[in-house]
């Protein structure tokens, strides 16, 4: 790994260079256009189109397609582009992630490889993170797409759009959306039973802002379409009651790090006693030990104001990364429904999973994807491997003048908590505003109270709403200005500073605990000391902090008995590299997850790429569809043959005809006895010809009621139906497939053995429904 850390470094170090000197260029070339008149900046737009039509390539237009942009944003904004984001729109159209740190204006950049990319004719999807930035970045930037002769659209997850708004916005040269709006109408679409009411074109290509959120943070849970209700009765209450009588170590086991739970032999004895039955884990009570597991799950991994709200008699799921609200989202498999039976809440019936992606295979269909982020150098090994992008850290146009101080370590949460609210009266009685990043809501809430009983007025930030929230961030730089916030609330807003403020020692950003994951820890340091601005970072951490109870060892322990006896923090260089490994490998353990659904979902990211260009291409025909059906009749009834033929004595084929009933053959005696002395070949040969001769049939008297179209309709809802079926049995395949390690079986190559034989199945259980239709009686 380390070698090729080096290899990474060496490399992007080349490409810099190149595109730096490439970005000179292009400065100059913007003087060209600087005396265009309106009419002018399109003339050249249509110009760089005929181009493409006869044979240049973007790569070749680039210079004069980015310098006639960056005219155009000269031309409305009033400033010109840094050297160093036309680096970072070179670095975009190669395909790579452009790591640029707060305030170096990602979003303006990102208007160069969009341009030019969009003069394709094929479209280009710039994906933000929330439905406020769609809305921001569109209308901030549509004035100069508008200028340069392009479309924008807005596809936002709130908005409520119709099918054709949503068509227009997509049919757009350029179309501003979220990301998972954008794979919930990849997943809508395949579910259409009409072509024409499909809204996306063809995925071409992403500019991601954020992308390390987008592609990383929420590649753990996959975008799912849900419907057709299952209803438990009272499972839910009763695992949930069960549970919650158990005790740990005794009852049940929890690997603290992992956060894998499972009851122990006096647990599984508990169990069989209060439900009254034998033996918890016979076939009989797979469906007991599920919603058990998952009231495991929910009463003792899961933490209420971290990984979830509950608002209005609903339990809300929180991202762990943003601390923002997932909307709509919900935890499959039961899982929400054993948390809201934990909170006492209306439970909502469980839903068959229609379909699903996971964010990896989304983006992975494009034909070429970038990013935009301040921090993505950390995982970039994980980038590469999985959607083959580059990170290039752009320089920044100035130099970073903030103090990055040394971590300050508390025995106690309250010591840490108390220096915190010092620290801020402090800077607060002198003016300078204050950041204070906190880890969950829970923590948000705790140092309010504090702040409200030392009288310092502050802003609390939980990221539930986004518009609220970016604009009181966009006054954190103010004078006197307190604010308190996830980590990530208000990400994509700019902070600014008044001279007064900048004299005071600008933005002082305080971290109240080590995130998991340390791009966490930078973008919150990043929020200060933008455009060579002055400013103040410093973590504030606990030894009862999350990250260091579940990864603490020994050491942890002796230091922490130390430090109750002088009650004053410390500096110490050793424990702030401690806890950089205790990231680094919850970092591990998160790419090892990540990977894991991606293994999973690869398996049925082929199977799902065969369903869903089976439907498209079946949408798309409108005639020649009855010799369609008629090759599906004649492979039914062979397999069918095929399953039931041991021999040609009489007494067989009288056999082979009673299991051929359903395929409404009608035979006389003479063809029956014809038939004794015949090849196989031949007996399938002829029943084929007899079952389709009574299709034709059967199609010809019934007229319009028996149409290609309705039976199209017929066959589309089959497919559903069955690959809605495969879907969840793969699901519970996959979550009882680690029990195939106890007998020396790989679980991955498992799930891949039985996804196969599952999906063969599939196919042809959807053509003997269909068969069976085509040729039932009336």
């Amino acid at each position: 790994m380390e070698l090729n850390i080096r290899k990474l470094f060496s490399k992007n170090l080349l490409e810099l260079h190149k595109y730096r000197k490439l970005a000179s260029s292009i400065e100059q070339l913007q003087n060209n256009y600087k005396n265009y008149s309106e009419s002018d900046f399109k003339k050249e737009t249509l110009w760089f189109r005929e181009r493409l039509v006869k044979g240049e390539t973007l790569d070749h237009i680039l210079p004069e397609a980015y310098a006639l942009a960056c005219e155009a944003i000269h031309r409305l904004f009033g400033f010109r582009l840094h050297i160093v984001q036309i680096m970072g729109a070179i670095s975009l159209h190669g395909g790579n992630i452009a790591e640029m740190k707060t305030g170096e204006g990602k979003t303006v950049t990102a208007v160069l490889p969009v341009y030019l990319n969009a003069l394709s004719g094929d479209g280009v999807h710039v994906v933000t993170v929330n439905d406020y930035l769609v809305k921001r970045d569109a209308e901030e930037m549509k004035p100069v797409y508008t200028l340069l002769g392009l479309s924008v659209g807005i596809n936002g997850s709130n908005s409520k759009l119709s099918k054709s708004d949503k068509r227009a916005a997509y049919n757009c040269d350029v179309t501003y959306t979220t990301s998972s709006e954008l794979g919930f109408d990849y997943l809508r679409d395949n579910l259409e039973t009409d072509i024409s009411d499909r809204v996306q074109r063809t995925l071409n290509y992403a500019v991601i802002d954020e992308v390390d959120s987008v592609l990383l943070d929420e590649a753990k849970t996959p975008l799912i379409i849900s419907g057709g209700s299952l209803k438990s009765g009272n499972l839910y209450f009763q695992a949930d009651y069960f549970v919650k009588s158990l005790h740990e170590d005794t009852d049940y086991m929890i690997d603290i790090p992992t956060k894998a739970i499972a009851l122990t032999e006096l647990g599984i004895k508990k169990a069989e006693s209060i439900f009254k039955i034998r033996n918890l884990y016979s076939n009989h009570n797979i469906k007991l030990v599920h919603h058990i597991d998952q009231a495991l799950k929910a009463n003792y991994t899961m933490e209420k104001n971290i990984d979830y709200v509950v608002n209005d008699d609903e339990v809300q799921l929180v991202d762990s990364f943003t601390g923002r609200i997932l909307i709509g989202r919900r935890f499959s498999h039961g899982l929400h429904q054993a948390l809201e039976a934990k909170e006492n809440v209306t439970i909502k019936d469980e839903n068959k999973t229609l379909a699903t992606i996971t964010f990896q295979n989304f983006f992975r269909m494009y034909s070429k994807l970038s990013g935009m982020t301040g921090t993505g150098k950390t995982e970039e090994l994980e980038f590469q491997e999985v959607y083959n992008m580059t990170v290039h850290v752009i320089p920044t146009n100035k130099p970073i003048l903030r103090f990055d101080d040394q971590d300050l370590i508390f025995a106690t949460l309250d010591s840490k908590f108390h220096a915190v609210v010092k620290e801020i009266q402090k800077r607060y009685a002198i003016g300078q505003p204050v950041l204070v990043g906190t880890v969950s809501i829970e923590s948000s809430e705790r140092l309010s109270r504090m702040l409200t009983n030392v009288l310092i007025p502050h802003h609390v930030l939980n990221a539930k709403s986004n518009q609220a929230e970016a604009e009181i961030i966009k006054l954190a730089g103010q004078k006197y200005a307190v604010t308190v916030a996830t980590n990530m609330a208000g990400r994509g807003t700019d902070i600014k500073l008044t001279q007064e403020v900048r004299d005071l020692g600008g933005l002082c950003v305080i971290g109240t605990e080590r995130h998991d994951n340390r791009r966490i820890d930078n973008q919150l340091r990043g929020r200060s000391g933008r455009q060579g601005e002055p400013g103040y970072s410093r973590f504030y951490i606990s030894l009862e902090d999350e990250l260091l109870v579940r990864r603490g060892g020994e050491q942890i322990k002796k230091l922490l008995k130390k430090l109750k006896v002088d009650a004053a923090p410390i500096e110490s260089k050793m424990l702030s590299r401690y806890i950089e490994s205790a990231q680094l490998q919850v970092e591990g353990n998160n790419y090892d997850d990540r990977l894991k659904v991606l293994q999973y979902d690869n398996v049925i990211a082929e199977q799902r790429r065969i369903i869903y260009n089976e439907r498209t291409r079946l949408l798309k025909m409108n005639g020649g569809l009855s010799r369609y059906f008629e090759q599906i009749i004649r492979r039914t009834l062979n397999k069918t043959i095929n399953d039931y033929w041991q021999g040609s004595s009489s007494e067989k084929i009288y056999e082979l005809l009673d299991n051929l009933q359903d395929f409404s053959l009608v035979l006389s005696s003479d063809q029956v006895h014809n038939l004794e002395s015949k090849t196989q070949s031949f007996i399938e040969r002829f029943l084929a010809e007899q079952v389709l001769l009574f299709y034709r049939v059967k199609k010809a008297q019934l007229g319009e009621a028996f149409s290609e179209d309705n039976i199209k309709l017929i066959l589309l809802s089959i497919i559903d139906e069955e690959w809605t079926a495969h879907i969840d049995l793969m699901e519970i395949t996959r979550q009882s497939i680690g029990m195939r390690a106890y007998a020396q079986n790989i679980p991955l190559i498992e799930y891949q053995r039985v996804a196969f034989e599952q999906f063969k199945t599939m196919i042809q259980q959807i053509e003997t429904k269909l068969t069976l239709f085509l040729l039932q009686t009336y």
